[in-house]
């Protein structure tokens, strides 16, 4: 059965992060625990934001999960990413060399990688958890 999203996020467009279902576990289990404060899509992705906008995450079910409201959006070429954005990331062992195997191989799933390609890149913080059993029911947002 699927959770509703709360009546003060039913306005904000929803997505999950990956490309499959156990992907977009995994990427939204990892924002949920604080870890996984950043992400990249092409420059061309529907998904596009701006700072100060809240969207629902979902799980690999389609499930709401939890808010996020980005923080910063920069453009920069894959070879360009740092150390930094990879870290915040979260994902792996949150280094540039990991980042860039793991982007390497998503990025060619979809047929887009190569080198030089432009990435949209998003920083952003946790407003909420949805779906957290241990939460308190009458919790409130975090921001």
């Amino acid at each position: 059965m699927s959770k509703p999203v709360p009546e003060r996020y039913q306005h904000l467009r929803r997505f999950a992060f990956g490309d499959s279902p156990a992907l977009a576990d995994e990427l939204v289990e990892l924002v949920v625990r604080g870890i996984k404060i950043a992400t990249c899509s092409t420059e061309d992705e529907p998904n596009t934001s701006a700072p100060g906008e809240r969207w629902v995450v979902l799980d690999g079910r389609a499930e709401p999960r939890c808010v996020i409201e980005t923080t910063e959006v920069t453009y920069r070429r894959f070879n360009e990413v740092d150390a930094a954005f990879a870290h915040d990331e979260g994902e792996g062992d949150r280094s540039l060399a990991y980042w860039r195997g793991a982007h390497q191989s998503y990025f060619g799933r979809l047929g887009r990688y190569s080198d030089d390609m432009l990435l949209m890149c998003e920083r952003f913080r946790l407003i909420e958890v949805l779906d957290d059993a241990r939460a308190d029911p009458e919790r409130k947002p975090l921001a």
